[in-house]
């Protein structure tokens, strides 16, 4: 998939999740749903996007796509 899709459907995701009162569980709800809902592929794909700087990611994107890549490292471990 491209990037430019990815990085659109990362900030709709997150979009959803900033209505969330504790910003913790938003940065949360957006790894969770990344880690659910998309392909090792898409997620591998979006987590090198951040380590390239992240362009076009907004900031709740941003730090749940770092979460996610936190929590795949972990499990890779």
């Amino acid at each position: 998939m491209n990037i430019e899709r990815l990085i659109e459907m990362t900030n709709d995701i997150s979009r959803y999740f900033a209505a969330e009162p504790d910003q913790a569980l938003g940065v949360a709800g957006v790894a969770d749903h990344l880690k659910r809902f998309w392909e090792p592929g898409m997620r591998k794909q979006i987590v090198a996007h951040l380590a390239a700087g992240g362009e076009g990611l907004e900031p709740l994107a941003k730090k749940g796509v770092e979460k996610l890549a936190e929590l795949d490292s972990k499990l890779h471990a």
